[in-house]
């Protein structure tokens, strides 16, 4: 069980805009109670951005749930045992280890934590709809129900069995009331139910969001050509960047990858191929990704991004602290990452490896130092950067994958053109060849490594096939829930009654 006095809860205020800035450029400076936050559609707007800035902080997807904790669990890194951030025993799947069980707290409590405040909003926003101008109490009515799912599901892949492995088996409380009553444990398959009803409801009410409009159009900030880009066209400021928001199209992303887990393969198809037929996510083009310059390289792959989250403020941390320093910092051996690109085989163009990665001599090795979130300044409005610092949250290649796993068992061709189609973007022309389903969740789990890498999806995909996690110099370790399945904080273990 939770109560909601047993998590860290606080309303994230933010300061009113200039016309100068954006949304989620601004930073929380206050607390206020919230009778008086929500009794204007501004605190209403503020709450919202509120959610999305607890979000990237450090022990979520600032960190943990991006380039952290899920990318150490897939054996993503080649970790030292002077590893400074500490994950070495992480990545042995040590969960009694102290520093694994601390980074393991706050991930759940900053997970419901925002939960929390997605639940403040859909606790008031109906009795004061009156005060929203046309179209504001669907948006932000239609992101809080997407985020309370995205998060919920988020805490249901790493605190619980897959459904594969066990779907009846208790998981995690499904909150969706402020409270300080208590709200037991659902089963895997209520979460997943209670997730899709979230989604599905999250759609109806972002059914008219502006990036569904035919003139909507993806581009780089830095493209002031509105035939290429009108991202930051509208008059409200709370309308523009709708990718850096959980907007329809993410959630369309999210309801494929619940239902995926959920193993209903004709829904999250049908929500999948939503996306990528909506023509809005353009791949990225090769002189974009291999740019010489910093100001015109497209290292993110930023125009694919379904939904990314906005992270300004950890550029220094990304580069200066976790992705450098030779082998302290999160890196892979030069073996390894070649290995996972195929460099020697089908991988000796792949654009990806070639630009995600950076070879340094660390005296007795090499070693592949990661750049995938390399920029040129920590300016989020200068034309320094070609995009914004984000993390990736969904992006189009990822329906790509699901829609050739969903799509296999009637027709292999056009699963194995659907790999093909994110191969050819990334400079493999090669086309796979695969004679069984389980050969092309074996080609999966390879392209979802290295489109997904530092990304935090891979450990997820791992589990949701209930297989062995393939690691480094031909190490595996066998699918178990001792592996797969993080204990859950012993405060919720106690008020639990567990």
């Amino acid at each position: 069980m939770i109560k909601t006095n047993h998590i860290l809860i606080s309303l994230l205020v933010l300061a009113l805009f200039s016309s100068c800035k954006k949304w989620l450029d601004i930073q929380p400076e206050s607390q206020i109670s919230e009778d008086v936050l929500f009794t204007t559609e501004e605190g209403f707007k503020e709450a919202l951005i509120g959610i999305y800035t607890r979000c990237t902080r450090t022990d979520i997807y600032g960190k943990e749930l991006t380039i952290g904790t899920t990318e150490v669990l897939a054996q993503n890194y080649s970790i030292s045992a002077n590893d400074p951030q500490r994950y070495l025993k992480t990545k042995a799947y040590d969960y009694k280890d102290l520093n694994f069980i601390s980074r393991r707290d706050d991930i759940w409590k900053g997970l419901y934590n925002a939960i929390v405040n997605c639940n403040l909003i859909l606790g008031k926003i109906d009795e004061k709809k009156n005060l929203f101008m046309p179209g504001n109490y669907e948006l932000i009515k239609g992101e809080a129900l997407g985020l309370r799912a995205y998060l919920h599901f988020d805490a249901l892949r790493l605190f619980a069995p897959s459904f594969a492995s066990n779907p009846n088996a208790a998981a995690i409380p499904y909150v969706t009331q402020y409270s300080n009553k208590t709200t037991p444990l659902s089963t895997v398959t209520q979460v997943l139910d209670s997730a899709i009803f979230d989604l599905e409801r999250a759609k109806q009410f972002l059914s008219s969001d502006l990036i569904r409009s035919a003139a909507y159009r993806v581009g780089y900030p830095t493209q002031t050509d509105t035939t290429l880009n009108t991202e930051e066209g509208a008059r409200d400021l709370f309308l523009h960047n709708r990718r850096h928001r959980l907007n329809y199209y993410a959630v369309c992303g999210t309801l494929a990858r619940v239902q995926l887990y959920k193993n209903n393969k004709a829904q999250a198809l049908l929500n999948a191929q939503e996306v990528i037929s909506a023509n809005k996510f353009p791949w990225t083009k090769a002189e974009d990704f291999l740019a010489v310059d910093q100001d015109k390289k497209d290292l993110m792959l930023y125009k694919e991004l379904v939904f990314g989250w906005f992270i300004p403020t950890l550029d220094g941390a990304y580069n200066n602290e976790w992705f450098s320093g030779g082998v302290t910092g999160m890196h892979l051996t030069q073996e390894a990452s070649q290995d996972f690109y195929e460099t020697g085989t089908v991988g000796s163009n792949d654009m990806r490896y070639k630009q995600w990665f950076a070879t340094v001599n660390e005296q007795t090795s090499y070693i592949s130092e990661v750049h995938k979130y390399r920029r040129n300044s920590a300016s989020t409005t200068s034309t320094a950067n070609l995009a914004y610092m984000v993390a990736p949250a969904i992006r189009l290649s990822e329906m790509y994958f699901i829609a050739a796993e969903c799509t296999y068992a009637t027709n292999p061709a056009a699963a194995t053109a659907f790999i093909d189609e994110v191969r050819s973007h990334r400079g493999i022309g090669e086309k796979i060849t695969v004679t069984n389903e389980t050969a092309l969740r074996n080609e999966l789990l390879k392209e979802y490594r290295k489109d997904l890498f530092a990304e935090g999806q891979l450990f997820y995909a791992f589990k949701r096939w209930n297989v062995a996690i393939t690691g480094q110099n031909g190490v595996s370790y066998p699918a178990s829930n001792n592996i797969f399945v993080l204990p859950l904080p012993d405060d919720e273990i106690i008020y639990g009654n567990r």
